[in-house]
């Protein structure tokens, strides 16, 4: 692995190419705030994916990616003469230093529940107004209510355990079954999706990564049903649902192999 010097000279390289970019090319040159953030949002998607395939070399590159934008919002705030990359480091360091007060202070602390509990403590302090004021807006709404839950089990808003958050499911899913009217049940639907996240944060389980891996192994199966399909010489919109099936289950069978 490179040494902490060889780290601070290729951040450096990459600080003089910002520069010179910024200068020298037309499309650089063109790029604002606003125009880098549905980039920066498809960058971070990417890095997801490539995280997900568990593919290292992959999460090197996007991570790339994802610097760049970072250090190229940096350059435009230096433009504005509002801020520049070192500002928004020694920001983070300061951050960092203060909600860790268990490594840079006196506080001792028994395990990592405490630590999220002293930092959402410390985010008020900070000057926050609410425990859920960080959450973004524009988060995908799986994603917030994951981060929402989270957020407030670091003050104690918590099921005792899972099998707890399990019974929260099972009513939900009543409640959802018992309403007739189409507003209401959509309602209850969303009710019954954030108690199965919260259960699934409970126990452990990531609920975005779990969908997304049934996401990719739908696709990868129906994929194959498509291409078993097309060797049968048939269409799958020709057929009956009880054949696409057992084309299903076959793809089911060559996608374990």
């Amino acid at each position: 692995m490179n040494t902490k010097q060889e780290k601070l000279e290729a951040f450096g390289r990459l600080l003089d190419i910002m520069d010179d970019l910024r200068e020298k090319c037309p499309w650089d040159q063109k790029q604002t705030l606003e125009s880098l953030r549905h980039l920066t949002l498809e960058e971070t998607y990417e890095l997801s994916d490539a995280i997900l395939q568990g593919d290292l070399q992959e999460i090197k590159k996007e991570l790339g990616d994802v610097l760049l934008h970072l250090v190229f919002y940096s350059k435009i705030g230096s433009e504005k003469e509002s801020f520049d990359i070192a500002d928004v480091i020694n920001s983070l360091n300061e951050k960092l230093i203060f909600r860790h007060p268990h490594i840079y202070g006196d506080v001792e602390v028994k395990d990592e529940e405490e630590v999220k509990q002293n930092w959402e403590k410390l985010k008020l302090k900070e000057g926050n107004k609410s425990i859920l004021g960080g959450v973004p807006k524009s988060l995908p709404s799986l994603v917030k209510a994951y981060r929402i839950q989270d957020k407030v089990k670091g003050i104690g808003f918590e099921f005792h355990d899972a099998e707890d958050a399990w019974k929260k499911v099972d009513e939900e899913i009543q409640e959802f079954h018992a309403e007739t009217d189409l507003n209401k049940k959509e309602l209850e639907l969303g009710d019954v999706f954030f108690s199965l996240i919260n259960y699934a944060r409970i126990s452990g389980i990531n609920p975005d990564s779990a969908l997304e891996r049934t996401n990719l192994k739908f696709i990868s199966r129906f994929q194959k049903m498509e291409t078993i399909a097309l060797e049968k010489n048939v269409k799958l919109e020709d057929m009956s649902l009880e054949d696409m099936d057992v084309l299903w289950e076959e793809a089911k069978l060559l996608n374990k192999n």
